[in-house]
C-alpha cells in the first residue's frame, strides 16, 4: 500500500526528551515521509523549541513543515516568523487558528485561520505550500456543521494548498467531509490524520479535548481491557490498522500520523500496510 506518509512531532522541552526524538525521527524516516511537521505553541519557549525541531529535521535531510497558529498573534510578529521560516528553508506551513486559552477574547489581529492563510499568500506569494486543518466531525466549536464546512471552504478560498484532518475512527465521517467539500468547489487534497491508540487515558484525554468521537464499541472494549497495556496495544493496532486500510482502498490521498514523538506504534501499523 503505497501511499504518501507524513508524521507530527512535538517540541520536545528536555535535553533527553530531544535525544528520544532524534531517535524516533530516525526510525520513522525508513518510510520516506512526504514531510515531517511541528507543533507550535503559545509563548517563546515553545516557539524556539519549534523552530529548533524544525532545522533539525532539515538537516537530517527531510522536508519539515512548521505549524504557525494565529491566535493573539500580530501581522509584524507573524511577519517575522515568516522571514526566519524562509531564510532555514521551509517550503511547507500548516496554518491554524490554534486554541483559545479559557476566558481568553479574540486579541490578536487575526480571528480565524483563513485570515493567518490569506495574510501568508500576501507577504510571500507561492513561497510555501500551505496546510490547513480539517474537521471531519466538524469543529467542537464550530456553530453549525454548514458553518464548519464554510469555514474551510474560506481556507481553501484563502490559498490553502491542502488539509490534514483531526484524527477520527470512522471512516464514514471522513467521506462524507470530502464529499461535501468537493459539492463546495473544494478540490485541494484532504489528508486524513491518523492517530495510533496506545494508552486508552491518554485518548480519552485528548479526544475530549479535541472532540474526535471515540467509537462507542471501541470506548468499551478499551474500558474492558483495564491496565493490560499489552492488549490495548494489540487492539489499537488492529484498530488503526483497518482503519487506515478502509481510507488507502478508497483512495486517500496520504497518511498523517499524529506520532506523540513515538515511533512504535507507526512502525508497526504501516509494516502491517505492508509499505515498502
Amino acid at each position: 500500500m503505497n501511499v504518501p506518509v507524513s508524521f507530527e512531532f512535538f517540541p520536545p522541552k528536555t535535553p533527553e526528551g530531544a535525544d528520544k526524538l532524534r531517535l524516533t525521527r530516525q526510525a520513522l524516516y525508513a518510510h520516506q515521509p512526504e514531510f515531517c511537521s511541528v507543533t507550535f505553541g503559545a509563548g517563546g519557549s515553545t516557539q524556539e523549541g519549534t523552530f529548533g525541531t524544525v532545522k533539525e529535521i532539515l538537516g537530517e535531510g527531510v522536508a519539515a513543515a512548521c505549524h504557525l497558529s494565529c491566535v493573539g498573534a500580530t501581522k509584524a510578529a507573524m511577519r517575522q516568523h515568516l522571514a526566519t521560516l524562509q531564510s532555514m528553508g521551509v517550503k511547507r506551513l500548516v496554518a491554524l487558528r490554534g486554541d483559545l486559552p479559557s476566558g481568553y477574547g479574540m486579541g490578536g489581529e487575526f480571528h480565524h485561520a483563513s485570515d493567518l492563510v490569506a495574510f501568508i499568500r500576501a507577504e510571500t506569494g507561492d513561497a510555501f505550500h500551505l496546510e490547513v486543518a480539517a474537521y471531519p466531525e466538524i469543529h467542537p466549536q464550530a456553530k453549525s456543521a454548514e458553518a464548519d464546512l464554510q469555514a474551510f471552504a474560506a481556507k481553501v478560498k484563502a490559498g490553502a494548498s491542502s488539509a490534514i484532518t483531526q484524527y477520527f475512527f470512522n471512516a464514514d465521517a471522513y467521506f462524507r467531509f470530502v464529499d461535501d467539500v468537493r459539492r463546495l468547489g473544494v478540490d485541494v487534497p484532504v489528508v486524513p490524520g491518523i492517530m495510533p491508540i496506545t494508552s486508552s487515558t491518554q485518548l480519552m484525554r485528548f479526544s475530549d479535548a479535541s472532540g474526535a468521537e471515540i467509537p462507542r464499541w471501541i470506548r468499551l472494549r478499551l474500558q474492558g481491557y483495564g491496565d493490560d497495556t499489552a492488549s490495548i496495544k494489540n487492539f489499537g493496532l488492529d484498530v488503526i490498522t483497518g482503519l487506515c486500510q478502509q481510507l488507502c482502498q478508497a483512495g486517500a490521498p496520504g497518511l498523517h500520523f499524529y506520532t506523540m514523538n513515538q515511533a512504535a506504534a507507526t512502525l508497526e501499523i504501516l509494516r502491517r500496510l505492508r509499505r515498502p
